[in-house]
């Protein structure tokens, strides 16, 4: 089974669709996220992404990341404070490229990577180079991508007008106190990679690790 690593992998919308496509994969986050049945699918690591070396990954087919997202949602709100905010802090998003980098040169080829986040994240990381729905991705991303009409029905996402993640009433994460459980799952689960969109970057991703394994 080819090996991928879930950076921030949250609840494992990554995951789901790698597992769908057989991979073996490891998930790294800082906490563990568990609500109820909903919890990370496969092998986790609670480590801080930061403290990761690429190197570590050189046997990895794929990486996948979505580091956390909420400075740039929040910078890109209309409101006068968040326009006020200095420029957020991109090192975790940075640190996806730098694992990727270490990967590569321990492995001796080319480990692609995607990364995901919201739309307000490109005018502090660059322009992103595809949309699904509201969930934009960097990298490795392949030249041909699936219509975002198949984001998960349980999730009724929106794009607003300046770009960011909306939600049905049920998993709108703003229904609840700010540091009570139920925003916590609801942010997750706003989070969660559609299955989608994991499975299809898994499944493009296989005729590559067929390849490189003769």
């Amino acid at each position: 089974m080819p090996l991928a690593v879930d950076l921030f992998c949250g609840l494992g919308g990554w995951t789901d669709g790698l597992i769908a496509e057989g991979y073996d994969v490891i998930g790294f986050d800082i906490t563990q996220h568990v609500y109820g049945e909903h919890r990370y699918p496969a092998q986790l690591v609670i480590q801080d992404v930061l403290t990761l070396h690429g190197s570590q990954f050189r046997d990895a087919a794929l990486i996948v990341a979505s580091p956390p997202c909420q400075a740039y949602s929040y910078r890109a709100m209309p409101w006068k404070k968040a326009k006020a905010l200095p420029p957020p802090d991109n090192t975790l998003f940075e640190s996806c490229f730098r694992i990727q980098r270490e990967a590569c040169e321990a492995a001796g080829r080319h480990i692609p990577l995607i990364v995901e986040n919201v739309r307000g994240a490109e005018r502090w990381v660059g322009r992103a180079r595809w949309a699904f729905g509201p969930f934009c991705l960097w990298g490795d991303v392949p030249a041909l991508m699936p219509p975002s009409q198949g984001i998960s029905k349980g999730m009724r996402c929106g794009r607003s007008s300046d770009g960011e993640r909306q939600f049905g009433s049920l998993n709108d994460p703003r229904r609840y106190g700010s540091n009570s459980k139920q925003r916590k799952m609801a942010s997750a689960k706003a989070a969660k990679i559609p299955l989608p969109l994991s499975r299809y970057i898994a499944a493009t991703f296989r005729p590559r690790i067929a390849e490189a394994a003769e």
